[in-house]
């Protein structure tokens, strides 16, 4: 670790109130020391690891990294705060910072070592001594290992243990109650291997065996399968997908977050073990070692969360379909005419220098795209009920709900019932030589039976009806009605920008336009949703240019940002806005938003395209009335966060030095946000 962290990238003084204030002036560190190129493209990328998850961990620490195109070598800033900085952990401030930075692809080797570093953080001896040491020089001693005194557990490299957990789970059959686990983190770097030290540390605590799998970004190292079969119980600690879920079938399984790991694994450890004494083994783990309607979120999450969890699946899948194919035909209109919908089969007739040949090309291969909107729905909305066996029945299901015009609606309730099918099949006890079958043969021919009888035979025909009665009602929708869809709508676009309640709105309008020959109503919505979408960010930065003493130098560069976010109906662009200050950002947000739907709906502007912001322009109908929509909205918002924020105290370091109060509750409120 000698290479990655200096005394001049360690500051025992660390004057920061606010994590991005903490990240800042560490990075700027290692900018001087030549680690990071770009200062603004780091923290930027820091930030997004943040929205993903908070950095913060019990007992003091906060660990914000992530991998960066803008790092040359991976480097370790570290950071004493005196006050405590609010990094997102349950106990509190976090006085001991690290800045971690890996390149984008950084080595196994260096990725190691702080593999390293963040199992030490388990180790309250070490921590202690960080908090005590008074010389920077001491500190960077300390981190690397250099200082082996009395206690040499402070300094050596936790992966002995890892070490030494995996020889004991090969000694004789009379040892102690075994676990086999896994963990894992969306960047790879800290939790995960935080999370393997601290249930290691618990299950010596409990006289437990515990083996752990860590799957990290320097890859990982399969548990041997005969320390798998000798095990009692499974833990899967993970924030992404566990990779090879299945070997771990059949047994006894808790399956949770990474920071469950950390916080509480002697929790984990006596249920677990609860599990087995009771001879509970999962339908999930029976069928592929665990499911994503297993682990929807955390403990006690009501099914109207799973229910939205799964949903989402379902749509974030279907959106990249949604835009290719939704431009695509766009585009083959802007070249070929609006008769390209009735152009022969580019198969049948190509012409390689005719204008309209390649119009009918793009249109026709959208329109194949397009095709598999509703089966991707349908088969990702099972696949987050049911995990990977959910796929066949929910993709069956969709493509049937399109042969019967059940359409989106039909799609939404196919991928519900196969991945309620699938479960239901997963709870029946079956004999242990049959298991090896069941994901494979048994469970895709019932399920895509029993989904494709109630598709075809029971509940398919009122949905078709459903699906047309609402075509019908949108298709009748003028004047006041019109408008005030169109309002609902900017509402819900600017609500949570970018979450749940924006991804409803967008679906209903990407849904109207997903066929060959969209609707003008259709068309309608698509155009106000997509111009309210762009309100916020734009808004914001139009805020941050006009009145940027309103501002800190944070909100004030993210504003630059946000022109081109908002330019391309990005509407997270406004999230670190609205985390910060969400009272007053939001509701400025939803009425500039509401006003934009409301005057596309009016002025009857039409999109074809479902995404693209104002680079589709040329494909909408009415331009200059649409960007006179987003304008009015965009400086409807600007005008009441202006007046709102000048209500209130002036912005401590407004003038660039420090993040101040505009960035305090972000820790708190951009999860409330994103949610």
């Amino acid at each position: 670790m000698s290479d990655m962290i200096t005394a001049d990238l360690v500051d025992l003084d660390l004057s920061a109130d606010t994590k991005d204030a903490a990240a800042r002036a560490l990075a700027e560190r290692m900018v001087a020391q030549g680690r990071v190129t770009d200062l603004e493209g780091f923290l930027a990328d820091v930030a997004a690891r943040e929205a993903q998850m908070p950095t913060g961990l019990d007992g003091g620490i906060g660990i914000p990294h992530c991998r960066s195109e803008h790092v040359t070598e991976p480097t370790l800033a570290f950071g004493r705060s005196a006050a405590g900085i609010d990094f997102g952990a349950a106990d509190g401030p976090a006085d001991l910072i690290f800045l971690i930075a890996a390149p984008a692809g950084a080595d196994d080797a260096h990725l190691t070592i702080l593999s390293s570093l963040a199992r030490q953080l388990m180790n309250t001896a070490f921590t202690d001594a960080l908090r005590s040491v008074d010389d920077p020089a001491a500190a960077v001693a300390l981190i690397r290992g250099d200082d082996t005194g009395p206690d040499d557990s402070v300094a050596a490299p936790a992966a002995a243990s890892a070490g030494a957990a995996t020889g004991t789970a090969a000694r004789e059959e009379n040892r102690a109650f075994r676990i086999v686990a896994v963990t894992s983190c969306p960047t790879g770097i800290a939790h995960t291997y935080m999370a393997a030290e601290s249930l290691e540390n618990a299950g010596r605590e409990a006289g437990v065996e515990v083996v752990v799998e860590t799957q990290g970004s320097a890859g990982f190292t399969r548990l041997d399968p005969a320390v798998i079969a000798a095990a009692d119980a499974v833990i899967l600690a993970h924030d992404v997908p566990v990779r090879e879920k299945d070997r771990f079938a059949g047994k006894p399984t808790v399956d949770t977050g990474v920071k469950a790991a950390i916080n509480r694994p002697a929790d984990l450890i006596t249920e677990v073990r609860g599990k087995a004494e009771r001879g509970e083994v999962t339908a999930a783990a029976a069928a592929s070692g665990g499911t994503p309607v297993e682990r929807a979120g955390g403990s006690g999450e009501g099914y109207g969360t799973k229910l939205r969890t799964w949903l989402m699946s379902g749509v974030s899948y279907m959106v990249p379909f949604v835009a290719a194919g939704g431009l695509l035909i766009a585009l083959g209109f802007a070249i070929g005419g609006y008769e390209i919908n009735e152009a022969p089969s580019v198969m049948e007739h190509f012409v390689w220098t005719q204008a309209d040949s390649w119009g009918a090309l793009l249109f026709q291969i959208g329109g194949v795209a397009f095709g598999f909107l509703v089966p991707v729905l349908a088969g990702y909305i099972a696949y987050g009920m049911a995990d990977r066996p959910g796929l066949v029945p929910g993709f069956v299901g969709g493509a049937i709900s399109l042969t019967i015009n059940a359409g989106f609606l039909g799609g939404l309730a196919a991928g519900l019932i196969a991945g309620g099918v699938v479960i239901a099949i997963q709870k029946v006890r079956i004999p242990a030589a049959l298991r090896g079958i069941m994901p494979v043969v048994v469970i895709p021919l019932i399920s895509a039976a029993v989904v494709g009888f109630l598709m075809f035979v029971v509940i398919g025909k009122p949905i078709a009806e459903a699906q047309k009665a609402m075509t019908d009602w949108l298709n009748g929708l003028t004047g006041t009605n019109a408008v005030l869809l169109g309002a609902l709508l900017g509402l819900m676009m600017c609500f949570d920008l970018g979450g749940p309640v924006n991804k409803v709105a967008y679906t209903f309008a990407t849904a109207g336009i997903a066929v060959a020959s969209p609707s003008d109503s259709a068309m309608k919505i698509m155009a106000a949703v997509m111009a309210a979408g762009m309100v916020p960010p734009l808004a914001m930065a139009l805020a941050t240019t006009v009145r940027g003493k309103l501002f800190n130098r944070t909100e004030r560069e993210n504003g630059k940002a946000a022109w081109v976010l908002g330019a391309s109906f990005i509407s997270e662009g406004a999230i670190p806005f609205a985390a910060a200050d969400p009272l007053r950002v939001i509701p400025a947000s939803m009425a500039g938003g509401a006003v934009t739907g409301a005057l596309s709906m009016a002025f009857g502007a039409t999109l074809r395209a479902p995404h693209g912001g104002i680079f589709v322009v040329p494909l909408i109908g009415n331009p200059f009335l649409y960007l006179v929509a987003i304008a009015a909205g965009v400086c409807v918002t600007a005008a009441l966060v202006i007046v709102l924020k000048g209500l209130r105290k002036p912005v401590p370091g407004a003038s660039g030095t420090s993040p101040g109060e505009g960035t305090a509750p972000a820790a708190r409120s951009k999860e409330a946000v994103a949610a």
